[in-house]
C-alpha cells in the first residue's frame, strides 16, 4: 500500500488530501485546509512549511503530489502561488519524498473527464469516487483530485499509463517525452 499526500497550494488557503492506494483501489484517509492568517508573506510561507511538515510527520506518506503553477489573473498572484508551492515542496523534499507535479487541466481530466471542469464538478466527483458522505471543501477536493490523478499515473515501479496525443500516437502507454516531462 502506498500513501500519497497531495497539496493544492494557495497563499491564503492551501488544501491537502491524503489517500492510500493499493493496486487500483483508492481509499480516503484525510483532507482539509491550511488557512493562513493575514500576515506578511514570509509568515504565511513559514505556516505552509510548518503545517505540511506536520502532515508528513503525522501521516507518513511515501509520495507527494502538487499542482503546477497556472497562469494566474496577475503576475503578483502567480508569484505568491509559486512561493506557496515552494514552501510545500521544500517540506516534502526535506522529508525525502519524491515530488510529482500536475497541471490543473490534467488533474481535472483524470478525475472528472474534462480539463475544463469547474470546482463544483471536481468536488462532486471526488465525493463520488471516494464514497464520502459530503463533498469536501473546494481546496481540499482539489488536493484529493491531485492525489487521485497521481495514483492513476503511477505504480510502485514507475508510471503506469499515459493520456494525451503523444502517448496515443506512439502506441505506447507513455511516450518517452511524457516520462521525461514528469521527472
Amino acid at each position: 500500500m502506498t500513501r500519497i499526500l497531495a497539496i493544492d497550494p494557495g497563499s491564503r488557503i492551501t488544501g491537502f488530501g491524503i489517500i492510500d492506494v493499493q493496486g487500483r483501489q483508492i481509499q480516503y484517509v484525510d483532507s482539509g485546509c491550511i488557512r493562513l492568517p493575514d500576515d506578511v508573506l514570509a509568515e504565511r510561507l513559514k505556516n505552509i512549511y510548518t503545517n505540511v511538515s506536520e502532515l508528513l510527520s503525522r501521516y507518513q506518506p511515501q509520495e507527494f503530489a502538487i499542482e503546477e503553477v497556472f497562469l494566474a489573473k496577475n503576475a503578483n498572484s502567480a508569484l505568491k502561488l509559486g512561493q506557496a508551492r515552494g514552501a510545500a515542496i521544500v517540506a516534502a523534499a526535506m522529508a525525502g519524498l519524491p515530488v510529482a507535479e500536475y497541471a490543473a487541466k490534467r488533474v481535472k481530466q483524470s478525475v472528472v473527464g474534462s480539463g475544463a471542469a469547474d470546482k463544483e464538478q471536481v468536488q462532486q466527483m471526488v465525493q463520488l469516487l471516494l464514497k464520502l458522505e459530503k463533498a469536501p471543501q473546494a481546496d481540499a477536493a482539489d488536493a484529493l483530485a491531485i492525489a487521485m490523478c497521481h495514483a492513476h499515473t503511477r505504480t510502485s515501479s514507475g508510471l503506469e499509463y499515459g493520456v494525451g496525443k503523444r502517448a496515443a500516437r506512439s502506441g505506447k502507454r507513455w511516450s518517452e517525452l511524457d516520462i521525461r516531462n514528469l521527472k
